[in-house]
């Protein structure tokens, strides 16, 4: 078996019993499918008048003899209407049996259905759970080497072809097969020598099938793949319209993502040809088998006299039922093909291991105490570090500001600090406790994040703030705007705090949407605030208002400062100027300002004193 069928298995145990009952609905309808076809030969009897007449109820013997038995006695049944009601009751009599099998066909068929859609939906949203759920966990680490739009097509694109794909299995390894098996069964009654020359063709039409779809599987990966980059693509370009417009680079991203749909063409359509074969090869194949059947059959019926005419009309009926299903077979072993490529796909996301994770009994608490210790630390996101041996200290109720130029490193200590990534080498203590021994939950419990971006989502300004702090109040979420000097413009809104501000927050200004992300942290009212660049999108009046709040905000609390504007950290505890991820000048705002170094040379840049 199939690594990645043996991985869908768990999820299907949950609905083990929905499973069992489509297994049994589908053996009933591969049952009915065959007598339906069994049900002509009487029918075809009592029309040409060859119902063997049997006027003395026959007797049970043994099972060896069941085949007898039950023949001997359905023509006893007929005789017997024959005799009391005339040949049209009788032709009646068969002819009702033919529309019960028929219906009793086509009602297990219903049955097998409904429970194969809650199987199929069932674990589709499992699936979709815990991918989102991995999703959601893995590291930042990790989407920092990936495509969002690879990710999002395993989402969706990979685990459809898994849900199309994997659960026709059902139906490949019960419901044709075994229809397939009660009709050589049933052909094998009516002829022995006819059912075996049958034999002879099937190794035959495998074997062309089989070679037709050995290339699908690595095909599909490859369709996946590109699907995903063209994802990335569409992704990118919504995102950054106004660069590529204003940057007149519209052919750029046109050829880009032309290029990327036509290899997805080519590959589709190679994919296509080869499922489109799958039907009309195995139907030819069942063709040329039955037309070999009608004349060796004939010679059986015509010439050796070895068999009924009936039975060989019936015959030739069965034979034709098992092209149905192995028709069936062959497109949806292809198709499991594709999915096989999708489901490695989607296992390997599910099976990525989490390097950032809580340790067993990690420890936490919900208070902060005493201070943050950054210790001799060494980090790099690649090979070359980004902070060599950097260390400092922040103590509770105390503001620490990180300045220097672009690439020097000061994201890169919230990012340690909340955790989004491992320190290679040193230690960060948060209370004497090493941030890698806390429960991240817990620790980022105590930390109010607010980054040089304005993440926010396609929803209210209300359940925008809801987001650092779940349960609070209309009230609360109007206070954290106040002190973000947010409410003024909140108000001024059609529907107030309801107002749902567009995909990633388009209907706002960059000082609006940088507005929101502070009261965000406001309302959550954590004990320590990290200001990544906080103020960076707010014009010269806002960034004004907002600082005088952050400095109110500030007080009494345990702050992080990473600054461009050197005009929001002068009055920080502790200024630490950074140069290609080491330390080189720190000390308050006065202090580097007398010592004429790198930080004063930065003050005078922005024209300050």
């Amino acid at each position: 078996m199939d690594d990645n069928l043996k991985k869908i298995i768990p999820f299907v145990k949950k609905y083990k019993r929905n499973a069992i009952l489509n297994i049994v609905y589908n053996i009933f309808y591969a049952l009915f499918s065959t007598l339906l076809m069994v049900t002509l030969i009487p029918t075809l009897k009592v029309l040409f008048d060859k119902t063997k007449q049997v006027a003395v109820e026959p007797k049970y013997e043994d099972i060896t003899k069941l085949g007898s038995y039950l023949s001997d006695y359905f023509n006893f049944k007929l005789t017997s209407l024959s005799i009391d009601y005339g040949i049209q009751y009788t032709l009646y009599f068969v002819v009702s049996i033919v529309i019960i099998t028929a219906l009793l066909k086509n009602f297990f068929n219903y049955l097998a259905a409904n429970q194969s859609t809650i199987l199929r939906n069932g674990v589709l949203t499992d699936l979709r759970e815990k991918l989102y759920h991995k999703i959601i966990h893995l590291p930042v680490s990790y989407y920092s080497d990936q495509r969002k739009g690879d990710v999002m097509t395993k989402m969706l694109g990979d685990l459809g072809e898994v849900q199309n794909s994997f659960f026709q299995i059902f139906e490949l390894i019960v419901r044709d097969p075994v229809t397939i098996l009660f009709s050589l069964i049933s052909m094998l009654i009516i002829s022995v020598k006819l059912t075996l020359f049958v034999f002879g063709f099937i190794p035959i039409s495998g074997f062309i099938i089989s070679r037709i779809g050995k290339s699908l599987k690595a095909k599909s990966e490859k369709a996946q793949a590109e699907q995903g980059f063209f994802i990335s693509t569409l992704d990118e370009t919504l995102t950054g319209l106004k660069v590529v417009k204003s940057y007149n680079a519209e052919p750029i991203f046109i050829k880009k993502f032309n290029d990327s749909i036509y290899r997805m063409l080519k590959l589709s359509t190679s994919i296509a040809r080869k499922n489109n074969l799958a039907s009309p090869m195995s139907e030819f194949l069942g063709i040329i088998t039955i037309a070999t059947l009608l004349i060796f059959g004939g010679y059986l019926t015509l010439i050796e006299k070895s068999l009924d005419a009936e039975n060989f009309i019936g015959y030739i009926a069965l034979a034709y039922t098992i092209l149905t299903p192995a028709k069936a077979i062959s497109k949806a072993s292809y198709q499991v093909k594709s999915g096989l490529a999708a489901a490695e796909r989607v296992f390997t996301l599910l099976e990525q291991e989490n390097v950032v994770m809580n340790k067993p009994n990690a420890f936490e608490k919900n208070t902060f105490d005493q201070s943050i210790s950054v210790k001799n630390i060494n980090f790099a996101y690649q090979e070359e570090n980004v902070l060599k041996h950097f260390s400092f200290e922040v103590e509770k109720g105390k503001t620490v500001a990180l300045v220097g130029q672009s690439g020097s490193g000061k994201s890169t200590i919230a990012n340690l600090l909340t955790r989004f990534y491992d320190i290679n080498e040193g230690s960060i203590e948060v209370d004497g406790v090493e941030v890698r021994d806390w429960n991240m939950h817990a620790l980022r419990n105590l930390i109010g994040l607010v980054t040089q971006d304005s993440i926010l989502f396609n929803e209210s300004i209300k359940n925008n703030l809801l987001v650092g702090k779940p349960d609070a109040t209309d009230e609360e979420i109007i206070d954290a705007l106040k002190i973000a000097n947010a409410y003024e413009f909140v108000s001024s809104l059609p529907e107030g705090i309801n107002t749902n501000i567009g995909d990633a927050g388009g209907k706002l200004s960059g000082g609006q949407k940088q507005r929101l992300s502070i009261a965000r942290a406001v309302l959550k009212n954590p004990p320590i605030m990290i200001l990544d660049e906080a103020t960076s999108a707010l014009d010269t009046e806002s960034e004004k208002l907002v600082q005088d709040a952050l400095e109110k905000m500030m007080q009494n609390r345990t702050s992080i400062v990473i600054a461009h504007r050197l005009s929001t950290i002068q009055k920080a505890d502790n200024i630490i100027v950074m140069q290609k991820g080491e330390i080189v000048e720190q000390g308050k705002h006065a202090e580097l300002i007398a010592k004429n170094g790198t930080y004063a040379r930065l003050v005078a840049l922005q024209s300050l004193e």
